[in-house]
């Protein structure tokens, strides 16, 4: 059984009355943020653009890790010691 179920029925009662308070004090604050963001001259639009960019860009960066990681597995280094050897910046 789950921690919830094991918990009288006020106290599961009072637990979903914070969580969803604190969701509703999240969407407030995204919405908040989406709106600094309009007036700052951004729109819906290239928002969503720049987001899937940075999906694309941290799904190809997963890719370049995970083969280093292969690499340095078949060579016996560590991946670290690879980034000089590529001209790779450990903060890339």
């Amino acid at each position: 059984p789950s921690p919830r179920s094991c918990q009288p029925n006020g106290a599961s009662e009072e637990a979903l009355r914070y969580e969803i308070e604190e969701l509703k004090q999240k969407d407030l604050a995204l919405d908040q943020e989406i709106a600094q963001l309009l007036s700052e001259g951004y729109n819906l639009e290239e928002l969503e653009q720049h987001i899937s960019l940075l999906h694309e860009y941290n799904d190809i960066k997963d890719a370049g890790q995970m083969l280093l990681g292969k690499l340095a597995v078949i060579q016996g280094v560590t991946t670290k010691e690879l980034y000089p050897k590529y001209d790779l910046e450990l903060s890339d």
